[in-house]
């Protein structure tokens, strides 16, 4: 365990504690990066997110570092080969919504200019700042995940619910939960100020 207090489930591995201190909460506005988050929230449905980062960099070859046009155009064969790979979470559920979901992605892109205009609409801009003591304090999702999933699924996405779009949202950093304790909530005072 380092010096520095972190929020108590980074605490696990150097890995939650690399994406803890730096991305957990911290905002995103880049097309590919946010396509990247939103497909790993969806694999993760169902599985804890440490599984995810340890198969992160899988993900990135697999999925061309996240190109979404070539995701896009992913077709049965690249499905196969994408099942059959032991670096990957082999749900083909899952994988299959990857594709549907670059398909979606970029029709809001075509609507919107980018996704990240679209998605921080459904934060006004802001980041939202959780001001929490206990790691119990912190929802699992909130009116603004609620309604981002009903925009999601209604454009045609899927494993999108509430909950993963809360997830998301932290991940990309429309929510910064960081708990008062942790480090990073000083950081945010240099960002907001």
């Amino acid at each position: 365990m380092s010096e520095r207090r972190r929020c108590a489930w980074a605490e696990a591995s150097d890995n939650y504690r690399a994406y803890h201190d730096n991305e957990w909460g911290v905002a995103v506005h880049e097309d590919r990066l946010l396509f990247e988050f939103l497909v790993l929230e969806g694999a993760q449905a169902g599985l804890s997110w440490i599984t995810i980062l340890n198969k992160r960099e899988n993900y990135r070859r697999a999925f061309e570092n996240f190109d979404v046009k070539k995701v896009a155009a992913f077709d049965e064969a690249k499905l196969a080969e994408l099942l059959a790979d032991p670096g990957l979470v082999r749900n083909r559920r899952k994988l299959a919504s990857a594709v549907q979901n670059a398909q979606a992605f970029i029709r809001v892109q075509e609507e919107f200019g980018s996704f990240d205009s679209y998605l921080w609409r459904f934060v006004d801009g802001q980041p939202v700042v959780g001001r929490w003591q206990h790691l119990s304090e912190v929802p699992v999702s909130t009116p603004e995940a609620l309604a981002l999933s009903r925009d999601l699924k209604r454009r045609g996405f899927n494993f999108v619910g509430p909950t993963i779009c809360y997830s998301y949202m932290q991940a990309v950093g429309l929510v910064d939960d960081h708990l008062e304790s942790c480090w990073c909530a000083s950081r945010r005072l240099s960002v907001l100020t």
